[in-house]
């Protein structure tokens, strides 16, 4: 019989332990080791036992360490707690080749809607007018050092090989390597010496396409091709990113910096095709002494710099060798570095990837022209999709920015122009009729000879940036400029109005644009208003005009601010009735909506299985086409492994098929439902809302009992953690929030106010039973915030708020959130028929348990340390101790921002 998942782990963990424990006895000798696993065994113990004395031995154990011992410890349990991580994936990776026998990939998809009387066409129908774009961000979350994730990857590769070793001699060599690469590991710095730029962002995004999508991506598609017997599969799954265009609440994201996220973009790309073209050149050793070619493969050959008399008869070694040389041509004029391999000869660059699809193409049509099926897969199939997904580019490329910075600029515009002396006192109707003015013609504002403010010319100098991109990189190089904080209508025409300036926005009969406005609606308020705001913008003559021929308006709808804004219950809601009547207008106007979903990786910003969220959308909001972003620490736990990367694509692709096509409407919400849904919403939101934004000084408890400020001094990203330096939970930004209370153990985003909704609603438990067995959408938001109650620890969390001097704050305010905290539990018990958490969920029960001996005691350390800085010892060692906390604490819980 298999092993459960619970004991595959365990082995792997034991497995990956020892080799750790070898290594620090080792290096550190045997002493140290002894220390380290007295304290495991005490922490064990505890969770194990629970009793006072289990309790006691710990503390004892912990407080007896000296400030260089515990960062010592530290150090090893952060470590112990990653290698747990790549234990983790690995019993992913061997789940993965069950292949398609699981529920969660396109063949598993099949199998449910031929279930369902959807008959194959459908999906192939669906897929040919779809987009299924992960969007890759920056967003500060992930604490670990790309020399830590190489290093993981590293571990995790050799770890794979042991699995597949047949003899003890080969697993005896494997250890051994194992044990090479655990000593690097164990002496690479966790930590992050200074602050990463977004040069070192970008570089950090690309090396994910470079490891995993470049390759992931073509072998997925060829697997497809064959499942569902379809030659001409198009490319509907697409990587895009926001790492270089995302100006919002990030002064150090310039027009240089999108030209070289771009340049190191194509970078990747051409050279990946470069060294798949010299590998093809060497293996196609074909004679045309032995066989025949197409008379376009024999002209593609005569074209060739390549003059050697060794290859004259190698007709498609020649060809091979114009289309490198062709392609290192746009190597140097794209990157400005010519190729690290030089071509046969000069020749001129290709004007498209288009045009290097073609000649691959023609390579191809002549191999199974001539020689048959057997080229019809491999490596020249996979070459050319690979040109096919990712151009010259690599990722399509969003920009981003606020739309007050927008106003200010269009005002300046305006005014310097001598259209409008004050743009920002005019009312929205009186915005509105101007802009729709000046769309009309094709007179430019910006003057070359005036002068203009700092922030103007930089806005400016970034459009002008994304408009030499889409001349250089191709049209995909940059579509999509999403709008943060819209409110208005003149939100989005004020960037038509950017666009204008360098030629992305066209006026005419019909007007045109290279690059489309998109509203993010952030706030339960904007959720709200958001049907009718785009109702009022589809209105718009200009705007009808240029979205007739795209036939789609694409939304974005944030989950990190809605959250922080109304709670976790709140957020999700607001989303699902957003999304369904965006649905509804956007259909109204004509047009089909295509959703861009904001999730980050903690549930209380929009995080949770992918899969299951897809399956709870509203019917009709999906439709083959959907954008989300992948943020922090998900991007590594899901892409930085090719194998781990093909299944996360693939289980994105089998919901996003599901969700669409799917006859049964369990996932409609009733009537009922809805209502009860709007009550406990409201409840929810009240309870949340009295307790942050309503409880006098609740800012103070929140800096005082999470690490936030300690957080704001760990190097993990370039983008400031607050709006402004005012202290205030609206100046906050959502990452930070969730992150702080992810690490004090409260999670207080991902559940605070359910309780009370369900006390206060009036909502029976008979009838929130019957929303969880038969609608998704609520199974799903309960099963999320499960997880989250499950790695929340009461206990721990009221040591925290023990560093709030205030103590009458502390007790106030922490009274709040443990009262909370027992209804919450209470009521999902009693509406799960559930004694204990996750008690119908035990695999994931057991998986959090064993990670808890080891995250617990880099709490209790991180409180320790954090009471020794608040005091006055600023030692390098105490923020090193508590930066090392930090980044074991959210290595063992995963999921934290």
């Amino acid at each position: 019989m298999s092993q459960s998942l619970p004991d595959q782990l365990r082995a792997a963990v034991r497995f990956l332990g020892r080799v750790l424990g070898d290594v620090i006895r080792a290096q550190d000798g045997e002493a140290v080791f002894n220390q380290i696993e007295e304290i495991r065994r005490a922490s064990v113990g505890f969770h194990r036992e629970g009793t006072a004395e289990a309790a006691r031995l710990m503390a004892e154990r912990l407080s007896g360490l000296s400030l260089s011992d515990t960062v010592r410890f530290v150090h090893s349990f952060a470590c112990f707690l990653q290698i747990t991580n790549i234990a983790e994936d690995q019993i992913q990776r061997r789940r993965g080749r069950g292949g398609d026998a699981r529920p969660d990939t396109l063949a598993g998809a099949l199998r449910a809607l031929t279930a369902d009387g959807v008959a194959p066409a459908a999906v192939k129908a669906l897929l040919h007018q779809g987009l299924i774009a992960p969007v890759i961000t920056a967003h500060p979350s992930e604490v670990r050092r790309k020399s830590v994730l190489d290093r993981q990857a590293a571990i995790a590769d050799e770890l794979d090989a042991f699995d597949h070793a047949h003899t003890d001699a080969e697993r005896a060599a494997i250890e051994r390597e194992l044990m090479r690469e655990v000593s690097i590991f164990w002496r690479t710095s966790l930590l992050r010496s200074v602050k990463p730029e977004v040069g070192d962002e970008i570089e950090n995004a690309v090396s994910f396409f470079e490891r995993s999508f470049l390759k992931a991506l073509p072998t997925l598609y060829a697997h497809w091709r064959e499942l569902l017997g379809e030659d001409e599969l198009p490319s509907f799954l697409r990587v895009g990113s926001w790492v270089g265009g995302d100006r919002d609440g990030n002064p150090y994201v310039t027009a240089a910096v999108m030209r070289q996220a771009l340049v190191r973009q194509a970078k990747a790309a051409l050279g990946m095709y470069l060294d798949r073209i010299h590998a093809l050149g060497a293996e196609l050793s074909i004679s045309a002494r032995l066989t025949a070619v197409t008379p376009e493969l024999q002209a593609l050959a005569a074209a060739s710099p390549d003059a050697s008399p060794h290859r004259m008869e190698e007709p498609y070694r020649r060809a091979l060798a114009g289309i490198y040389a062709r392609l290192a041509a746009s190597h140097l004029s794209l990157t400005g570095e010519p190729p690290p391999r030089p071509p046969a000869g000069p020749a001129a660059a290709y004007g498209s990837p288009t045009e290097l699809k073609a000649d691959l193409s023609t390579v191809l049509d002549s191999l199974l022209a001539k020689h048959g099926a057997a080229f019809d897969h491999g490596p020249l199939p996979d070459l050319i999709r690979a040109v096919d997904v990712f151009g010259f580019h690599l990722a399509t490329l969003d920009m981003r920015q606020n739309s007050a910075i927008h106003e200010r600029v269009v005002a300046e515009l305006l005014k310097v122009a001598g259209v409008c002396a004050d743009y920002a006192a005019l009312d929205e109707a009186a915005r509105c009729e101007l802009l729709q003015k000046e769309l009309g013609h094709g007179r430019l504002l910006r003057s070359p000879f005036a002068a203009y403010g700092e922030e103007t010319e930089r806005e400016y100098e970034v459009l002008a940036a994304a408009a030499e991109a889409k001349r250089r990189y191709g049209p995909e190089a940059i579509c999509a400029y999403i709008v943060s904080n819209t409110t208005s209508v003149s939100d989005l025409l004020e960037v038509y109005l950017l666009l204008k300036e360098v030629g992305l926005f066209m006026p005419g009969d019909p007007p045109a644009a290279g690059v489309l406005a998109e509203p993010l609606f952030e706030t339960i308020e904007d959720l709200r208003a958001a049907p009718k705001t785009m109702a009022r913008y589809l209105e718009v003559p200009v705007v009808r005009a240029l979205l007739a021929l795209a036939g789609r308006q694409e939304v974005m709808i944030g989950y990190s601010d809605s959250n922080k804004d109304g709670s976790y219950l709140t957020s999700s809601w607001e989303l699902h009735k957003a999304s369904r009547t965006l649905c509804a207008v956007v259909g109204g106007a004509g047009l089909q909506l295509q959703l861009f979903h904001g999730r980050g990786g903690a549930v209380g910003r929009g995080g949770g299985s992918s899969f299951e969220a897809l399956l709870a959308q509203p019917q009709g909001t999906v439709n083959g086409r959907i954008r989300i972003t992948e943020q922090g620490e998900v991007v590594a736990n899901k892409y930085a492994d090719p194998e781990i990367a093909r299944q996360s694509l693939e289980t994105l692709t089998a919901g996003v098929v599901l969700a669409s096509l799917k006859k049964s409407v369990e996932g409609e919400v009733s009537p009922p439902h809805g209502k009860a849904m709007d009550a406990l919403s409201r409840a929810a939101m009240g309870a949340y809302r009295a307790l942050v934004y309503e409880t006098p000084r609740f800012v103070d408890y929140f800096y005082e009992a999470t690490p936030i400020c300690e957080f704001a001094d760990l190097n993990i990203g370039s983008r400031p953690a607050a709006r402004s330096s005012k202290r205030s939970v609206q100046a906050l930004r959502a990452i930070p929030w969730v992150f702080s209370w992810s690490q004090s153990r409260a999670m207080l985003p991902g559940w605070y106010g359910f309780g009370s909704a369900v006390a206060e609603a009036g909502v029976s438990v008979a009838a929130l039973r019957d929303m969880h067995e038969r609608w998704p959408f609520f199974a799903t938001t309960l099963a999320n915030m499960e997880m989250v109650l499950a790695k929340a620890d009461m206990g721990i969390a009221r040591r925290y708020a023990d560093l709030v001097q205030d103590r009458a704050l502390a007790e106030a305010v922490f009274g709040q959130i443990r009262a909370e905290w027992d209804r919450t539990v209470e009521a999902l018990l009693a509406i799960t028929g559930q004694s204990s958490l996750l008690e119908k969920n035990p695999d994931l029960a057991a998986m959090i348990r064993s990670r808890l001996p080891y995250i617990d005691p880099l709490n209790h350390l991180q409180i320790e340390l954090i009471r020794r800085l608040r005091a006055g010892d600023d030692a390098d060692e105490v923020r090193e101790g508590i930066h090392l906390t930090i980044n074991g604490i959210a290595a063992g819980l995963r999921n934290t921002g």
